[in-house]
C-alpha cells in the first residue's frame, strides 16, 4: 500500500507561482514512476506532468510546458511540481499518483495509487 499526500495549494493572482509537494510513505518510493493530474470543476481530470523513478525522463502535458516543473527528491519520498506563470484556467485540485509497474513515465490515468489532492485556484 502506498499513501501519497498533497500540499503545497493555495489561491494565487495570475502570473504567479506555486510549487505542489506530494509525500509518499514506504521504503520503496525509487520504485515509483510518479505523476502529477488535476482535474477542474466540470471537466475530467487530465494528465499534468510525471517524471521516471531516477528523475532523468519527464512527460508535460502541452497546456503546461515551458511553465511547469516536476522534480522528486528520492531521499525524502517527495515529488514536486513547481508552477510559475499561473492562468486562471490552471484552477483545479490537483492529485499526484504513483505507478508501480510501468517502465515509461505513463501519461493516462492508470496509475497504482492516488492522493486526495490540493485545491489551487489562480484569479484574475
Amino acid at each position: 500500500q502506498v499513501q501519497l499526500v498533497e500540499s503545497g495549494g493555495g489561491l494565487v493572482q495570475a502570473g504567479g507561482s506555486l510549487r505542489l509537494s506530494c509525500a509518499a510513505s514506504g521504503r520503496t518510493f525509487m520504485s515509483y514512476i510518479m505523476g502529477w493530474f488535476r482535474q477542474a470543476p466540470g471537466k475530467e481530470r487530465e494528465f499534468v506532468a510525471g517524471i521516471s523513478r531516477r528523475g532523468g525522463s519527464t512527460a508535460y502535458a502541452d497546456s503546461v510546458k515551458g511553465r511547469f516543473t516536476i522534480s522528486r527528491d528520492n531521499a525524502k519520498n517527495t515529488v514536486y511540481l513547481e508552477m510559475n506563470t499561473l492562468k486562471p484556467e490552471d484552477t483545479a485540485v490537483y492529485y499526484c499518483a504513483a505507478d508501480l509497474t510501468r517502465r515509461t513515465v505513463p501519461t493516462d490515468q492508470g496509475y497504482d495509487y492516488w492522493g486526495q489532492g490540493t485545491q489551487v485556484t489562480v484569479s484574475s
